[in-house]
Order: structure tokens, then sequence, then C-alpha cells
């Protein structure tokens, strides 16, 4: 059985918006990038689709952006590339080398890390919380970022249960961001 990992970065206080932290440099994006490549698939809901597909997806030209840094590449690269999974009710069909997960997103979830692979990775906030409330979530990476951004959304926020995490790994940037890797417990997929 594959692990489902929930990476995203977060602000001291909790936000968990996209333009709330820093703004990605060369290391942290060496780190998402390995992160990427760790996974067989990734799993994302409709916004969080859109928004990583509008912003990494290869244009037709075959030449990246030019607001695209040369250090933002092998993201851009990793991300394209990766299959993906896409859990929405309104989308009429998904590219970007993705498929449209239906029906019961608990049930489809579970079949997903039935299958063998090293893992599968989820992004966003809205479908995160969902696979927390199931317990379906086996490890979560916060990239914490020393930012307090005092509005926005917040991390799990309106989680039914608390979930007891253990620390497995830390790694500090030059920025002073803290990339934290917690293991949920044993078993709490629900099955």
């Amino acid at each position: 059985m594959r692990p489902l990992r929930y990476s995203i970065n977060v602000t001291l206080d909790g936000c968990c918006h996209h333009e709330a932290g820093l703004p990605p440099d060369e290391e942290s994006m060496r780190y998402w990038t390995a992160e990427m490549e760790r996974a067989d698939a990734l799993l994302f809901g409709r916004v969080t689709y859109e928004m990583m597909e509008s912003a990494w997806r290869k244009p037709a030209t075959g030449t990246w952006p030019d607001w695209m840094g040369e250090w933002q590449v092998p993201f851009a690269e990793a991300i394209d590339r990766a299959k993906k999974h896409v859990v929405s009710s309104t989308l009429s069909g998904v590219d970007w080398n993705a498929e449209r997960v239906r029906g019961d997103v608990g049930q489809a979830v579970r079949l997903l890390k039935q299958e063998s692979g090293e893992g599968l990775w989820v992004g966003g906030v809205t479908l995160p919380l969902a696979l927390a409330d199931l317990g379906l979530i086996d490890e979560y990476e916060f990239l914490v970022q020393p930012v307090l951004a005092g509005h926005g959304p917040t991390l799990l926020s309106g989680l039914r249960e608390r979930i007891q995490l253990e620390l497995v790994d830390r790694h500090e940037f030059r920025s002073g961001a803290v990339a934290l890797r917690y293991r949920a417990p044993a078993g709490a997929d629900g099955d």
C-alpha cells in the first residue's frame, strides 16, 4: 500500500493561502521538486488543479514563460510530467496527464492507495481536510514560513477530530522556513 502525503506551505499563524508566505526561493524549490519526484501521482481538488496548471503546465510552444527563473524549471518539469488525479464534480474533463476521480472520494482514494508504488501527494486546502477527516492521510508535511499573514484560509480549519502526529523529519532553510514532516498514527485510514 502506498502512503498519502499532504504537503503545503503555511505561515506561522496557520495561513495556507498560496500568496501569504514568502515567495519561493531556489532552496525551497529544490526541496519541493525532490518531494514531488517522490510521488507516483498527485491528487488535487479542482481549485488546486486549475491553479497549478495555470502556473506550471508547459506551454504549447515548448518554451517556459519569461517570468520563470531557471531555478524554477526543474519543479515545473516535475509537476508537468507527473500523473495527476483530480477530484471534481464540476469539471467535465481534465487533461495535463490527469484523470478525474469520480464517485465516493474516500473509496477512490483508498483504491489509489492500494496500488503499488512509492506514494501519493496531495496539496491544497479543501480536499486534504476531507481526506484528513476520513483518516486517509499518512504523512503531513508543512513548510512553515517565517511570516504572520493575519488573514486567509487556515490549515485544516474545520477538522472534525484532533489527530495526534509523530514528528519524523525536520529541515531548516536559510530563509528561516522550516519543513516539518509528521506521520499519522498507524491504522488511521479507517480500515
